[in-house]
């Protein structure tokens, strides 16, 4: 298993950016207070990650110039 060569550059795929999203969400749902928690349907979250999270696939198959080497 070897890096990517452009691996300094990996906070500007849209990949990892969504990836780092869904990862806030999960973790900011876990300490947010239950009141805060009750007015949401309870699978915004779920869905919202996945969302996040299969963007993050198609961000990696997507050129992105910013990345290049």
């Amino acid at each position: 298993m070897k890096l990517i060569p452009n691996w300094k550059r990996a906070w500007r795929m849209f990949s990892v950016q969504a990836q780092a999203g869904a990862f806030a969400l999960l973790g900011a749902w876990q300490v947010m207070p239950q009141d805060l928690k009750d007015p949401l349907p309870p699978t915004l979250v779920f869905w919202v990650s996945m969302g996040l999270l299969i963007f993050g696939i198609f961000g990696r198959l997507v050129e992105q110039p910013k990345v290049a080497p």
